[in-house]
């Protein structure tokens, strides 16, 4: 699909300097653009670029003034790197604007589906599934008896979404995602040996949840395993049952909870952070990657390393770990010279 600087121009409010009429069909880093491709210069150190980017169309910011002959038309707007963004979010709305129902798929007669969905082929939708509008599921997608799906929600291929879970709006669900799968329980007896805890709960996703490919959302035993409005997860995440995370946190790949943590608001977690079960992490806790969590966490903290410190501590503490070797050997000097030792 093609678009003029003119239609561009028109969909991001900007001004056209050079060749209404330039044509583009992909996107382009400024450094690799080639002809037929668009492009934009946000950050400084990229200017010298654009006197040589071979991109059909750049879009740069208003005050951009050019010091040199141009080869590439400009589209002015108030900021190029949102511009961008949105035009980015506009093609994929073209890219996902698929409708209808491919075959071969199965749909029971007990699932009710809103308008204008799309369902790829090979998927499979179990008994009393509700779906709302303007629904994507992509194809080999497994949709589990009583599931709910919101509107403007999108499953890509390859998801799985167990029986009685309930996804909300404007959620995304990405490839090889398994959402409702039993937790890890199970109980030892008299001979060790361990016997299944039935999981009977399900899975919440509120609205705005993005969860990234691969990523593992446990059922609760009893209950709901909660993801609050506005959580972003990364891709091979494993979230326990019985967890809860709190609205718009953000956490990073690989990261594993145990099960019945609860996780505030507005937290941000690097990826590799592994978190002990039943402890309660505060609101805007911000976790550094490969940190330990066992222990409860107050509002606010910081934290860094395994077992995890305050981040601050840490980058002290760290100073001193890679000294070891020499305070260990000026500390056996000093005793050799407290006892007289030569």
């Amino acid at each position: 699909m093609k678009f003029t600087a003119e239609q561009i121009a028109g969909i991001l409010e900007g001004t056209v300097i050079g060749d209404a009429n330039a044509e583009v069909s992909k996107l382009s880093k400024i450094e690799e653009g080639k002809e037929g491709s668009l492009t934009f210069l946000a950050n400084p150190k990229y200017k010298s670029y654009i006197y040589s980017t071979k991109a059909s169309i750049t879009i740069v910011n208003d005050d951009f003034v050019a010091e040199k002959d141009l080869s590439t038309t400009l589209i002015k707007v108030n900021d190029a790197y949102k511009a961008f963004t949105k035009l980015l979010e506009y093609y994929n709305q073209i890219k996902l604007n698929k409708l209808g129902v491919e075959t071969p798929s199965y749909i029971s007669d007990t699932s009710s589906i809103g308008e204008n969905h799309y369902i790829g082929a090979f998927s499979y939708i179990g008994d009393n599934v509700k779906i709302g509008d303007n629904v994507k599921i992509f194809p080999n997608t497994y949709i589990g008896d009583n599931v709910i799906l919101g509107d403007n929600t999108i499953i890509f291929s390859g998801g799985k979404i167990y029986s009685e879970s309930i996804i909300g709006n404007n959620c995304v669900i990405n490839s090889g995602a398994i959402i409702g799968a039993d937790g890890f329980g199970f109980a030892p007896d008299e001979k060790g040996e361990y016997s299944k805890v039935p999981q009977i709960g399900n899975v919440i996703l509120e609205d705005n949840v993005d969860i990234g490919a691969g990523t593992t959302i446990d059922r609760a035993t009893l209950g709901s395993t909660i993801i609050r409005k506005g959580v972003k997860l990364d891709n091979q995440i494993q979230i326990a049952h019985n967890v809860e995370i709190g609205k718009n946190t953000v956490i990073a790949a690989q990261t594993g909870i145990a099960g019945s943590t609860k996780i505030g608001e507005n937290c941000q977690i690097g990826g590799q952070v592994g978190i002990v079960g039943h402890i309660t992490i505060g609101n805007n806790v911000k976790i550094q990657a490969q940190s330990g969590i066992g222990r409860s966490i107050k509002d606010n903290e910081v934290l860094q390393g395994s077992p995890a410190l305050g981040y601050g501590d840490f980058n002290k503490s760290y100073v001193h770990f890679k000294n070891l070797p020499k305070i260990v050997k000026n500390i056996n000097y000093l005793e050799k010279k407290l006892n007289g030792d030569s």
